[in-house]
């Protein structure tokens, strides 16, 4: 008998050394395969938590802790802005009402053509953008920036196209004019802006401030002291909202320079925002850059600022944290955040 007929593997060939390596690489490849798929699951685990990635809720910690004296926590937000160009890009608004026309008119006068300074006839006036067949929207009344010094009303290209009216003021500037004239001036565009919205179809009862650095001073300051918007028969209490970017809380740096005071010495008198905290302004949101980037101890102060509100008994105030962003980075990502406020109180 053949003995080949008796061992049935004795009939397979051997596999050839090129075989064999062939064979050998698929091994590998696949092994590999298999650790990448273990590692995206790991970091997708990893990377998991709210859909707002920039914004950190942010509660000043309590006395003694730890957590006083140390660094924000590090968050994918903060690495990813820190490894990113100087200015980071922003989190996209979402564009709620895109198809609706809009219209804009510009360099209304808010105080009244007998108004005897000259100065004030030129600085106090307004841009209005506002959507047109689609009556009852809410308003944003927006400050510019700029050290209560400089700056010039525009209308925030992130909030165009999102189903509210926004409008720009200007007021008078610092040393030009003296405090409290730019104050008052913000008191005059907000009463303009209750008495002359329904014109153009906004809802009085749906009217935010808001403004960036010098702005939300600005916003912060007339929301909370009554007697600025007392003089033109309004009620702040009315106000929707507030919603200051970066603001200064305490006495503005601008004022304490007219009054010979440098602007690292703080100063809270009552024309600090901090100075009428009260349980039954409106809403508040406080937003600021990050605590180890901001301008001169902002974020610090807005932290002191929700404190004392919450010491109160103020029911609805929130400080936010964007992380990885500077004084002037911040005001990008936060608009979302004022759209996000104004669309959570509704209709």
């Amino acid at each position: 008998m053949n003995p080949r007929t008796m061992n049935p593997f004795a009939r397979m060939r051997r596999p050839t050394s090129a075989a064999l390596a062939l064979l050998a690489a698929w091994t590998i490849r696949g092994a590999l395969l298999a650790l990448g798929c273990v590692g995206l699951c790991a970091m997708a685990q990893t990377a998991g938590g709210p859909s707002d990635p920039v914004a950190r809720r942010s509660s000043p910690p309590s006395p003694g802790s730890s957590a006083a004296v140390a660094s924000p926590s590090t968050s994918i937000a903060s690495i990813a802005s820190t490894r990113a160009a100087a200015v980071p890009t922003a989190v996209p608004a979402k564009r709620a009402d895109s198809a609706a026309a809009y219209r804009t008119e510009t360099g209304l006068a808010y105080r009244p053509d007998s108004e005897p300074d000259a100065y004030a006839r030129e600085r106090c006036r307004l841009d209005v953008y506002h959507p047109v067949g689609t009556p009852g929207f809410a308003t944003v009344v927006w400050f510019h920036g700029g050290g209560l010094t400089g700056g010039s009303r525009s209308i925030p290209s992130a909030l165009k196209g999102q189903g509210i009216a926004v409008i720009a003021a200007d007021y008078r500037l610092s040393p030009k004019a003296k405090a409290p004239a730019y104050i008052e001036d913000a008191a005059a565009a907000v009463a303009w802006t209750i008495k002359s919205i329904p014109r153009y179809g906004g809802d009085t009862n749906r009217i935010f401030l808001s403004g960036h650095s010098a702005g939300g001073y600005l916003a912060s300051l007339v929301t909370l002291d009554r007697r600025w918007l007392a003089v033109h028969g309004v009620d702040p209490d009315r106000l929707a909202g507030l919603v200051p970017f970066s603001g200064q809380s305490i006495t503005h740096f601008a004022i304490r320079e007219e009054r010979g005071l440098e602007r690292t010495r703080p100063l809270i008198d009552d024309l600090a925002p901090v100075f009428h905290v009260r349980k039954d302004a409106p809403p508040i949101l406080l937003i600021s850059g990050d605590r180890n980037r901001e301008l001169l101890g902002r974020y610090e102060e807005s932290a002191y600022f929700w404190r004392m509100l919450h010491e109160v008994g103020h029911p609805s105030v929130e400080l936010l944290e964007l992380q990885g962003y500077d004084h002037g980075q911040m005001a990008e990502p936060a608009f979302p955040l004022l759209l996000r406020f104004i669309r959570q109180r509704g209709k």
